[in-house]
């Protein structure tokens, strides 16, 4: 596996990858003091939004994969090191990023309907539109009781394993197409692992730079240090626990959003 030693090369590489995760971080902040903000919350779900479904969906898919360089790539940044560091192409490392983002972006796309069906449901249903508190309480606890699922740590431990998940899918044939499908690959992994916390953002209904940063942290830290795992079963006692309070209409216990 050959080495980057050229200095100038690694600080090429490593401001490309940092401006890119800077760049989202920055985006996205921009646009949650914008005119823009509305296109991410829950108004732009429901019926009443001003333009046809399928351009709601482009502009929040958009918006969701600019959250995910943000949110999701800093903790696939081993892969995506190991990576360079195997091929030395920044073309091929470009077609992973491409392939991981595409995961996301067709999970954002999937969520999106989901949600905009569930709105159509309550809006259609005054009865359930009463008891609308069920969603974030039923979202926190689905959430966390998911922190301890095997499939999280199946997934999870993919994800903790960069360098051996490379070993295992980056062979010959076609090259451009291959580093498509590892990143792709490695992206189902992470959704796989990661998608209950990505809900909740979904369950924001916008962009909280706060919630941003948390969740993100909380990912990375799964992911890329040896105590993660404790992370990974506080915050679902937490999630869980908190789901669990609302749904018993506890006083005092705040909604998430």
């Amino acid at each position: 596996m050959p080495e980057v030693n050229d200095p100038l090369e690694r600080w090429l590489y490593g401001g490309a990858l940092l401006g890119l995760i800077g760049g989202a971080w920055v985006t996205m902040g921009l646009l949650g003091v914008s005119a823009y903000a509305p296109y991410f919350s829950h108004a732009f779900v429901g019926a009443d939004a001003p333009w046809p479904l399928g351009t709601r969906v482009a502009i929040f898919v958009a918006g969701w994969t600019l959250m995910s360089v943000a949110m999701m790539l800093p903790s696939s940044l081993p892969l995506v090191t190991g990576f360079h560091t195997m091929t030395r192409r920044g073309s091929l490392v470009s077609l992973l990023i491409a392939g991981y983002l595409c995961v996301w972006a067709l999970f954002g796309a999937v969520a999106f309907l989901a949600d905009a069906g569930l709105h159509a449901v309550l809006e259609g249903s005054p009865g359930i539109n009463a008891r609308a508190d069920l969603i974030p309480s039923s979202l926190l606890l689905a959430a966390g009781l998911f922190q301890f699922s095997p499939l999280k740590y199946a997934c999870l431990q993919q994800c903790r394993s960069p360098i051996g998940f490379l070993i295992q899918h980056w062979s010959g044939g076609q090259r451009s197409l291959r580093a498509f499908s590892v990143g792709a690959r490695h992206g189902v992994f992470c959704v796989g692992c990661c998608w209950g916390l990505m809900l909740l953002m979904l369950g924001v209904g916008g962009i909280h730079l706060g919630w941003m940063l948390t969740l993100g942290a909380i990912m990375f830290i799964e992911k890329a240090v040896e105590w993660g795992r404790w992370i990974t079963a506080l915050v679902g006692c937490v999630l869980a626990l908190w789901g669990l309070a609302l749904l018993l209409k506890i006083p005092g216990v705040p909604l998430p959003f």
